[in-house]
């Protein structure tokens, strides 16, 4: 996946989640991997709107134009074989992270995909939530 398929399917995808009420247009953030790194939006993008995403590179350096979040995207590509990354803040799990250290869903896709979404703490863009 190249730079501009990357932003299209970020558009695509942003305006689904705006759609689902699952973010505010710029709370949030899309990665995809590509080679030895991934695609991640631009520091303060809209999600909904076709924007060109930023390579990161698993190791060095980082474009000062990346998501202040690269480093938890990075963290996951590193440990995980996971293609895609997308970070939402959905109004009702975050209320429920005030009060849980975990997220169950009950829902047959919640299950099936995310059976259990521990609740990590650490400042927004740190190398501590990374970590956690």
């Amino acid at each position: 996946m190249d730079a501009a398929e990357a932003g299209q399917e970020f558009g695509r995808i942003g305006r689904r989640l705006l759609a689902e009420a699952l973010l505010g247009a710029n709370f949030g953030n899309i990665s995809v991997r590509s080679g030895d790194g991934f695609f991640i939006t631009r520091k303060e993008s809209f999600l909904d709107v076709f924007g060109q995403p930023v390579y990161v590179s698993l190791e060095g350096p980082v474009p000062d134009t990346a998501s202040t979040e690269y480093r938890v995207h990075r963290q996951i590509f590193r440990s995980t074989s996971h293609r895609a990354i997308v970070h939402a803040h959905p109004p009702h799990a975050i209320a429920l992270s005030f009060s849980s250290d975990s997220i169950i869903p009950v829902d047959t896709e919640g299950v099936m995909f995310c059976p259990l979404i521990p609740v990590v703490e650490g400042k927004p863009g740190s190398e501590e939530l990374a970590v956690n």
